[in-house]
């Protein structure tokens, strides 16, 4: 299905949440490794995402969120203009990390795969030019911010002509 041309290397992008209840954007340009003429695509194996506060060495959460809430951050291969529902076929990768002022942490409300695998066949296509990145605090503490890092480790690849055109379609049809 598709050739690789480079071994795996890591994408980054920050996205800093200043405001509760705000989406905030950024946005991974992939203009570089993306060519329509040469078939080539990038091949996303897995995508990670680091929470922090205000600062690196800030007590995350509990010096920035000062009640119980909620943090969200999507990757989407379409700009969608926020945060989408899970069956959404522009979704890429999301997270989200819950916290209780009384100490309790989790991340399980989200089950989304971020992980797609390190074969020659697994791993999330993308022929679009930009990934984008939605992100989403319930709560923040005053004069503080949330500081997501999304890691995308990918790979550039040339697929066949069908499997290009089948994937381009399938990103237009999900446009609509």
């Amino acid at each position: 299905m598709a050739t690789k041309k480079t071994a795996m290397f890591t994408l980054t992008e920050r996205v800093t949440i200043s405001a509760a209840n705000t989406t905030t954007f950024a946005s991974i340009d992939l203009g570089s490794y993306v060519d329509v003429g040469d078939r080539q695509a990038l091949q996303i194996h897995s995508v990670d995402f680091i929470h922090q506060g205000t600062t690196a060495v800030e007590n995350f959460p509990q010096a920035t969120m000062a009640n119980p809430g909620a943090i969200m951050c999507q990757m989407t291969d379409l700009n969608r203009g926020g945060l989408v529902f899970c069956n959404d076929r522009a979704l890429v990768a999301s997270s989200q990390l819950a916290y209780d002022t009384d100490g309790f942490l989790a991340n399980t409300a989200d089950i989304y795969p971020d992980n797609y695998g390190k074969g020659s066949d697994d791993g999330r296509f993308v022929v679009n030019d930009e990934l984008y990145i939605s992100a989403l605090a319930t709560v923040l503490a005053s004069s503080k911010a949330v500081n997501i890092t999304v890691r995308v480790n990918a790979s550039i690849v040339t697929l066949s002509s069908k499997d290009f055109m089948a994937i381009a379609i399938q990103s237009t049809a999900a446009d609509n």
